[in-house]
């Protein structure tokens, strides 16, 4: 037994001296050291040793495997050290060497001016309200009291998917979605995506956004939309900003209007930017009809409200001196970078 366990010890140790990385010791100590090990099979046979001779097998044993691990310690952390030494090497940094550029993203010119409205109307009171892209003929059109023959329909060029599905014109039809499920008071603004069957040039998009408002309440008067627009341009283009409304037609307001600005490069003189004319149009609105209130089942009798919309790609055009919409979808780094 004693040959035995001396030759078992040897062949550990020289194994283990031989062993060229971590894996490979690991593999010895499994093999003699492990449940199937060979020391373990010494122990498991001590039931044939004479019981007079146990405590001195016993203690063979354990010095054998006392001996292969305080070996098999050593050369573990041997090997431990070379490992480190090389990924020391391997990992060294060259402080002379240039810093690699750390590349920070940004906000694009659209998002930056959406923010920026959805923070003046928040402020008002407002609440933003999203709504599907692709939308139904009767909540993009007819609730907003564009019948299947009237000329808008023409001028809007729709995208249909069916007869009875378009990608939405516009983000009124959100609008219609709050009038029928909530109960005024309602205060909203709806941004999102919209699509128009356009050629693509500079002022031209087939996709672009929109952010439209909407007021319903007791009492609400063209003044209290005046007021509204006069507060959001001022917010939007600096204190000393005029506003004018020009009549026009639209078929969901009556009565309706355009909105202009006084141009923000010139204070209203007359310059390049405003083509000499001193005013900038900025947005649609006006008074919501009453038919559009009936549809949704709001009382016309009872409640008033206003309208309004607004292009985003516009208003980030002007606020940044954009001379091309094309430039905000190029995805060109070297011009979304300025921003």
């Amino acid at each position: 037994m004693k040959e035995k366990l001396k030759a078992i010890r040897e062949e550990a140790v020289s194994k283990i001296l031989e062993s060229e990385n971590l894996d490979k010791l690991n593999e010895i100590r499994v093999a003699y050291l492990g449940k199937k090990g060979q020391l373990t099979e010494v122990l498991k046979g001590m039931k044939d040793v004479a019981p007079e001779d146990r405590p001195k097998v016993g203690q063979m044993v354990n010095e054998t495997r006392t001996a292969i691990e305080e070996k098999m310690e050593e050369v573990k952390n041997n090997l431990a050290a070379k490992a480190r030494e090389a990924k020391l090497k391997a990992e060294v940094i060259d402080v002379t060497l240039p810093a690699k550029k750390n590349k920070i993203g940004h906000l694009h010119p659209n998002t930056v001016a959406l923010e920026e409205l959805e923070k003046i109307f928040v402020g008002l009171g407002y609440e933003v309200v999203e709504g599907p892209e692709v939308e139904y003929d009767y909540y993009n059109f007819e609730a907003l009291n564009i019948p299947a023959n009237h000329p808008a329909k023409d001028e809007q060029d729709t995208f249909y998917i069916n007869r009875n599905m378009v990608l939405r014109t516009q983000t009124s039809s959100v609008q219609v979605h709050v009038m029928e499920n909530e109960k005024p008071p309602i205060r909203i603004i709806s941004p999102g995506r919209v699509f128009r069957s356009d050629e693509v040039d500079a002022t031209h998009s087939p996709s672009f956004h929109q952010v439209e408002g909407l007021v319903i309440d007791k009492n609400v008067t063209f003044a209290d939309l005046k007021g509204t627009l006069q507060e959001f341009a001022k917010e939007l283009f600096g204190a000393d900003t005029k506003v004018k409304f020009r009549p026009h037609h639209f078929p969901f307001t009556e009565p309706s209007a355009e909105m202009d600005v006084t141009c923000f490069k010139c204070g209203g003189k007359g310059c390049r930017f405003c083509k000499g004319e001193g005013w900038i149009e900025i947005l649609g609105c006006g008074m919501v009809h009453p038919h559009v209130l009936e549809m949704s089942g709001i009382d016309p009798e009872e409640y008033t409200g206003f309208a309004f919309g607004v292009g985003l790609e516009r208003i980030a055009l002007l606020k940044y001196e954009i001379d091309d919409m094309r430039l905000l979808y190029e995805n060109d780094d070297r011009f979304l970078s300025q921003f």
